[in-house]
């Protein structure tokens, strides 16, 4: 019976582990934290991903929803 419980609670941390990429886990995300992720995932390809790189790359300006919320209002108007 203990044995289950090991299992299963060395599964769960694996998961964890695995879906924050071995970082801790975050609590309380507010709006900022919100931003810088989705930012850190258009710069890295990864939610948890952080970059000392000064310059971003030429993707980065292809790559926002307000291009394609632009360019799809200006369809439909």
């Amino acid at each position: 019976m203990s044995a289950m419980f090991v299992v299963t609670g060395t599964g769960i941390q694996y998961a964890q582990n695995k879906r924050n990429e071995g970082k801790a886990i975050r609590y309380s995300i507010d709006h900022w934290d919100q931003k810088m992720m989705e930012r850190d995932k258009q710069l890295t390809g990864s939610k948890r991903g952080q970059t000392d790189n000064p310059v971003a790359p030429p993707e980065f300006k292809v790559n926002s929803a307000w291009k394609v919320y632009k360019s799809l209002r200006n369809d439909i108007i």
